[in-house]
């Protein structure tokens, strides 16, 4: 069976028996190690983090967001890392250690997939990726760059500076239908002004053939091909609504919805809520 504790054994007549038998066990593996600790001060802080945690009501999360179901409320489901970082269905070896995918939802929630109503995909108005792994539109000159430094690309937890390139059709085609994406909402549309042109990914060659798939076992061979877009040189940061914006927006925003067949139905400019705009 599997050995750990969660926070239901808190309230088990129980748990001391538990803690007892689980720390004896990992003592003695941790005998085999290299590995200096104080058990004493350790165990002070870990009790002590238990008390504060159980002034904090627990519920049965399942029973909880079921009954709510039942109930008719609305209930959002956020994830917090790319398709392509997926453990399953991302660009492996360079993933992350759970399902990222709207399934994650289902498993990490508890709840059935017919209980998931509409999908939103989150995307940006171009292509970023922190770390290693196949990225075919990214961009190592000075547009690169440039996104990079308007956009503030940093990894939110580790710091590290994101690759970033043009927007990639084949990976969001195949990012909106492994998630059954509904409708699609597309950040920081700001960061592209002031580009004459842009550059949009439509599909791939690859030993002198097509491709307009995302093909995971031969990734680093890939030759993106492009789609010319007019850009724009006006501030999005500054407009009030999306009918401030330049018609060449507009073109770019209907181009992706066409070729995506996906409506996207926010458009976001800044930071700040006021610049999300609903279309």
């Amino acid at each position: 069976g599997r050995n750990g504790l969660r926070v239901g054994d808190i309230s088990d007549k129980n748990f001391t028996e538990k803690y007892e038998k689980l720390k004896n066990k990992h003592i003695q593996i941790l005998h085999f190690y290299d590995f200096n600790y104080k058990l004493e001060e350790l165990e002070q802080k870990w009790f002590d983090s238990l008390d504060t945690l159980k002034r904090f009501p627990h519920i049965e999360s399942e029973h909880f967001i079921h009954k709510s179901i039942k109930d008719g409320k609305k209930i959002l489901a956020e994830g917090a890392q790319g398709t392509l970082l997926d453990i399953d269905f991302g660009s492996y070896p360079f993933v992350t250690s759970s399902n990222t995918i709207t399934a994650g939802a289902c498993t990490g929630l508890g709840i059935s997939p017919n209980k998931i109503g509409e999908v939103i995909g989150i995307f940006k108005a171009y292509c970023t990726r922190v770390g290693s792994g196949p990225f075919p539109s990214e961009l190592f000159d000075e547009i690169g760059a440039r996104l990079a430094k308007i956009g503030n690309e940093f990894g939110s937890t580790t710091g590290r500076a994101r690759r970033c390139g043009w927007i990639d059709l084949p990976a969001l085609k195949y990012a909106i239908n492994i998630n059954g994406v509904t409708q699609l909402n597309m950040m920081k549309a700001d960061v592209l002004s002031g580009l004459e042109t842009i550059n949009v990914c439509t599909h791939y060659m690859l030993d002198g053939n097509k491709i307009d798939y995302l093909p995971f076992e031969d990734n680093e061979n890939l030759t993106p091909v492009y789609t010319e877009l007019k850009g724009w040189d006006k501030d999005l940061m500054h407009i009030s609504s999306l009918d401030e914006a330049p018609q060449e927006v507009h073109d770019y925003i209907a181009y992706l919805e066409k070729e995506l067949e996906t409506p996207i139905s926010i458009v976001s400019v800044g930071p700040d809520r006021k610049q999300t705009f609903f279309r």
